[in-house]
């Protein structure tokens, strides 16, 4: 067993975990935070995706000790402490940009990245900054709406999109 001490959605934590345990292995069974969910296991599908020191990344292909000192931020932390949404997330939801939920958390976290290393989209740049998340639910029309959106009010809000 390996100590790994990193900071979650601004707490810090530090938990035992074997070698091989991935990151989302490590959010999920030790933390508790299921909102980040695992879809196919090879890291196609996007599910997965967190930030990691303000970048998105599939937290199935990172093992937990490589996250050892890093900050973490799951969907789970992305809102307001006082539950008002991050703008991206409330853009998801305005413009129907899901369906049954099971790829939001990751689009949303790719989709916040996306906007943050993005001065301006546009729907091309979106479906293609979208690539490694699948839905099987929606033809992503609404998803890339709701991403032009959300970027828009991100850009319009930077206090609270910052404070993630």
């Amino acid at each position: 067993m390996t100590s790994v001490s990193l900071k979650v959605n601004g707490k810090s934590v530090t938990r035992e975990v074997e070698g091989r345990t991935l990151l989302v292995q490590l959010l999920r069974d030790h933390l508790g935070l299921t909102g980040t969910h695992v879809g196919c296991d090879t890291s196609q599908c996007g599910a997965c995706v967190v930030h990691v020191d303000g970048e998105s990344i599939k937290s199935c292909t990172m093992l937990a000790v490589q996250a050892n000192g890093l900050e973490v931020t799951t969907i789970e932390g992305l809102a307001a402490a006082d539950g008002t949404l991050h703008p991206m997330q409330a853009a998801f939801r305005e413009h129907h940009g899901l369906q049954c939920g099971y790829c939001t958390p990751g689009m949303v976290m790719s989709a916040v990245d996306l906007a943050k290393s993005h001065e301006h989209l546009d729907e091309k740049t979106v479906r293609e900054g979208l690539e490694g998340n699948i839905c099987r639910c929606t033809g992503y029309h609404n998803i890339v709406k709701a991403v032009l959106a959300g970027a828009e009010a991100m850009r319009s809000q930077p206090a609270q999109a910052a404070a993630e």
